[in-house]
């Protein structure tokens, strides 16, 4: 474990993981919400690791963390009331279900052909994002009953064996994102959580 400021995270300490990312290695860190784990979104190896962790299955989708939206639409298709509504929320808890480009990699696709993108708060996160050029492969970490963990202590107890470097900022907020669908004409809440609905 590492320990790290979240608002303003160590460049050296971002590096080390920005590193181990570039290896196919999995790395928890803190985001907006809860703890996150994540991986290179490029290698094969990483994703399989990352959904065996969490016990995920290839139909589950699995998150981009992106830098702003500009990123994120090189993977998402954004139109323009999507864009609109994506820019008045972020950064901040939510992640939004888009259709998937064809830059999306084939280890990452899913049979439904869409992606959730976030654009977190977390100058943790970001740095990370921004140094490997290109998103992080997210999702929640959780115990075995799907709860999020926002005590790194709790986290390296439950995945420590399957994860390669935490960081850790200290105790995190245990709420999820707010999930929209942004595929249909109208938003679609599928999960309330920490992103207010009233908003949309």
């Amino acid at each position: 474990m590492l320990e790290i400021d979240r608002d303003r995270p160590n460049h050296r300490r971002i590096a080390q993981a920005v590193e181990l990312l570039r290896e196919g290695k999995l790395v928890a860190y803190p985001t907006d919400v809860n703890y996150g784990i994540g991986c290179d979104l490029h290698s094969k190896r990483a994703v399989e690791r990352l959904r065996g962790l969490r016990g995920l299955d290839a139909k589950k989708r699995l998150t981009f963390l992106c830098e702003d939206l500009s990123q994120a639409s090189r993977y998402a298709r954004i139109d323009d009331v999507a864009f609109k509504l994506m820019r008045r929320l972020t950064p901040g808890p939510y992640t939004f279900i888009l259709e998937a480009t064809r830059e999306v990699p084939k280890v990452v696709a899913t049979k439904q052909k869409s992606v959730g993108v976030r654009i977190v708060e977390s100058a943790a996160v970001l740095a990370m994002v921004q140094q490997l050029g290109h998103p992080v492969l997210n999702t929640t970490a959780a115990d075995v009953d799907g709860a999020p963990l926002g005590d790194p202590r709790l986290l390296r107890d439950e995945l420590g064996h399957g994860i390669d470097l935490i960081l850790d900022c200290g105790l995190n907020l245990l709420e999820s994102t707010t999930v929209v669908d942004l595929q249909g004409e109208q938003p679609e809440v599928i999960r309330v959580g920490a992103g207010p609905v009233e908003d949309l």
